[in-house]
């Protein structure tokens, strides 16, 4: 992934220094950083998630994860950026998926607590509508919702993640819920 010196200002590990020691062009590196892994993250989503949005989702997630691990000094090897970045992604994906497993066997579970299943037509309408929804949201609100309920991250992660209290996400969660419920039952947007 670019460990070589090249276009954009050195190496991978020459970059990730620099954000390390919050240097003047750290914000520089970062992006080079991220123009530089973007497409091997999305093409390791595409591979293991065989899914364009769930690729496009780990990037942001790895992507983030690796700004914050170097900011912090949390980086042992800069100079192995990409291993760190590839062992990232191998984490996201075991997560995703075992996150997937534990839903759908609850699911499984509890099917007969439900009075009925939908049919596949309806949650394709569902889910188109609940994409509407959520794209006409402010992204604070979305960003929240996102981190909560897919990512599955308690109000104090996505505080730290944010730069906001616990009490800011979760006021932010309650009225971005009650939104995005008065938007997919037909109430509003």
């Amino acid at each position: 992934m670019h460990e070589g010196a090249g276009t954009g200002g050195g190496s991978d590990g020459e970059l990730a220094r620099r954000v390390a020691a919050a240097r003047e062009d750290a914000a520089a590196a970062e992006a080079e950083l991220c123009r530089r892994l973007a497409p091997r993250v999305r093409l390791y989503g595409l591979r293991h998630l065989r899914d364009a949005a769930a690729a496009d989702d780990l990037v942001q997630e790895v992507l983030v994860l690796m700004l914050e691990r170097l900011r912090a000094g949390r980086v042992r090897e800069p100079d192995r950026l990409a291993s760190f970045v590839l062992g990232t992604c191998r984490l996201v994906v075991r997560n995703h998926r075992r996150g997937t497993r534990r839903r759908e066997g609850l699911l499984d579970r509890f099917a007969g607590v439900f009075p009925h299943r939908a049919e596949p037509e309806t949650l394709l309408l569902d889910r188109d509508r609940l994409r509407d929804c959520l794209a006409r949201m402010a992204k604070r609100e979305r960003t929240v919702l996102v981190l909560t309920f897919y990512a599955e991250q308690a109000s104090g992660e996505i505080a730290v993640r944010l730069g906001t209290s616990p009490e800011n996400v979760r006021t932010v969660r309650h009225r971005a819920f009650g939104r995005l419920r008065d938007c997919v039952t037909g109430g509003g947007a």
